[in-house]
């Protein structure tokens, strides 16, 4: 190629090409890990982020999966830089790990600017990862490529296949109600997640490692393997090589992260089901590299875009079955002309041609156009009084009966309130009320945690309910489902008509005519107004403090404005 880079091209030359005292001190100093100059002289520096930690179960194959990246850049002359950060377990890290994905993003960033590092490879899967690892490689824009972790095996109970997450909400609603024993919960709880990887659902991991490779900065087929399986080391060892290939070849993610590949990636997201925490996700992700998104994207691709892969908590498998029936590539060849496939991707090829070759080996599972598992729709974005700057629902995961929906409103001004009074039997609630959770919200909570599937009442649940309105300016799991109204923005934190719901209010919910109406009177809102008071902020100091000062709302994808914005960071100076 022409414009190949030469070695005193690469940006660890500054480090370790010249003659100067501090480029000895950077020199003596690999000598010191037993490296000859034959092992880096000339070659990219390869700085490998890696997200593994003894409290992140989705990852803890990275060790091996590390080495496996380093074995591919050796064999393709690269110098591996393993570098750990900031490890975002879903399961464990708590209030949420959405108030910690912006941290995640900085820590990228800095790590590659402050080092001699040519291209990165950047090793997540678990949640909040993929987008934090992608949104501080592209304020970075070195050529990089996400390797995803992978989801684990099919979990089981007594022959039933289990999906985490899904099943996890479904047995807990059968306890509560007693249609299950506690025994047969902790079998459930023994037998639902039996390898490494991440949900095997289409929760908010596979939903964004789905959405990465469609973007085109995964190697093909990257998203779909799942953990265990032998290929997956492999994909690590090709991803290892490709890298640097793309540092000489200078393709950085600005190259291929262009609102064309946003708008496959939102198309692909709806046709897998993925999780509405996506929309957040990829709108900071496009915003961080120049490119407009908003909530009206969704809104447009989605009433044309059909569900097309059969995987829960939308279908009926999981994606070591999606993955057996073609995977990812597949599905996009089904999309046709839903999708641009003249985009560039890492590779140096088109979209189109890395799935040109793609079949479907399953066609209940990866679904035709012509025979899909919903038509269009996957995703419905709603405005009205309650929703000025846009809420979200996911009409497929809804009993059909609540896309259109009248009732009185059961408030709970916080997440301690509901868990306080949500099952209290003189709780006046019916099948007809609609749940509303208040300060649940980026700084409300603070951090939009996952608690926009409220539990339905234990009295309901007794009586056969298993689907209610309920609203928030919360998230939810990618792996929940039913009619809940997600991301109501401006949060009620800040003032937004959510803060103003009292119980008893009646709210209209219009999935077909995408509205979300509180029907009370402005003159009644504004009297409300006059006398609301903004609770108190949570942090007074520490990262806290700084996120609470800086995030913006769920439509905007809640990044930190001085991290979406702003003049060029330099490069450091070297003295």
């Amino acid at each position: 190629m022409t414009n190949r880079k030469r070695p005193e091209d690469l940006r660890s030359h500054r480090w370790l090409g010249v003659s100067d005292l501090r480029s000895f001190g950077h020199r003596s100093r690999l000598r010191q890990f037993g490296y000859d100059a034959d092992d880096w002289a000339g070659r990219p520096v390869i700085g490998i982020i890696n997200t593994w930690s003894d409290i992140n179960p989705c990852h803890t194959h990275f060790k091996q999966r590390v080495e496996e990246v380093k074995r591919g850049v050796w064999s393709s002359g690269g110098f591996p830089v393993e570098l750990p950060a900031m490890s975002l377990s879903e399961p464990f890290q708590k209030p949420t790990t959405m108030l910690y994905r912006n941290l995640l993003a900085m820590e990228t960033e800095e790590l590659l600017r402050s080092y001699p590092i040519d291209g990165a490879v950047l090793m997540g899967g678990c949640d909040k990862t993929t987008p934090g690892l992608l949104m501080g490689a592209e304020s970075m824009d070195l050529p990089a490529l996400f390797m995803p972790a992978g989801p684990m095996l099919r979990g089981n109970w007594g022959g039933k296949t289990l999906g985490s997450g899904s099943d996890t909400w479904k047995y807990w609603a059968d306890l509560r109600a007693g249609v299950i024993t506690p025994q047969d919960w902790q079998e459930i709880e023994n037998g639902i997640a039996r390898s490494p990887g991440h949900c095997m659902t289409m929760g908010t991991a596979s939903t964004m490692t789905s959405a990465v490779e469609a973007l085109g900065v995964t190697v093909p087929g990257a998203a779909s393997i799942p953990a265990a399986d032998s290929r997956h080391a492999a994909m690590a060892a090709q991803t290892g090589r490709r890298i640097v290939d793309m540092v000489w070849e200078d393709v950085k993610l600005s190259h291929i992260l262009t609102r064309t590949a946003f708008l496959n990636s939102i198309t692909t997201v709806l046709a897998i089901g993925g999780s509405t925490n996506a929309i957040i996700h990829l709108i900071a992700m496009a915003r961080r590299i120049g490119v407009k998104l908003g909530l009206e994207d969704f809104e447009d691709l989605g009433r044309r875009t059909p569900l097309l892969a059969n995987i829960r908590p939308s279908g009926a498998y999981l994606m070591e079955d999606f993955f057996y029936a073609g995977g990812l590539p597949a599905l996009l060849r089904n999309l046709g002309d839903l999708i641009d496939t003249s985009a560039p991707t890492a590779n140096g090829r088109t979209l189109g041609e890395n799935i040109e070759r793609a079949k479907v080996f399953n066609d209940d599972v990866i679904r035709t156009r012509e025979n899909p598992i919903v038509a269009s729709d996957t995703l419905a974005v709603l405005f009205g009084n309650l929703a000025p700057d846009g809420a979200v629902i996911k009409p497929p995961a809804a009993e059909p009966r609540l896309h259109k929906h009248s009732g009185p409103a059961v408030v709970f001004e916080n997440y301690d309130d509901m868990a306080a009074r949500i099952d209290d039997p003189d709780l006046v609630v019916d099948e007809n009320s609609v749940l509303v959770l208040k300060n649940a919200g980026p700084q409300g909570a603070p951090g939009m945690p996952e608690w926009g599937q409220l539990p339905i009442p234990k009295k309901l649940l007794e009586r056969g309910v298993r689907d209610m309105v309920r609203i928030s300016d919360a998230r939810m799991s990618g792996t929940s489902y039913g009619a809940c109204v997600l991301h109501v923005a401006p949060e009620s934190f800040v003032g937004g008509p959510l803060a103003l719901v009292e119980t008893g209010d009646v709210i209209e919910l219009d999935v077909v005519g995408r509205r979300l109406t509180l029907d009370v009177s402005d003159q009644v809102l504004d009297e409300r107004r006059a006398g609301w008071q903004q609770p108190p902020a949570k942090y007074g100091r520490g990262y806290g403090a700084l996120y609470l000062e800086h995030i913006s709302q769920a439509n905007e994808g809640c990044d930190f404005d001085f991290l979406e914005a702003g003049p060029l960071t330099p490069e450091p100076e070297i003295h």
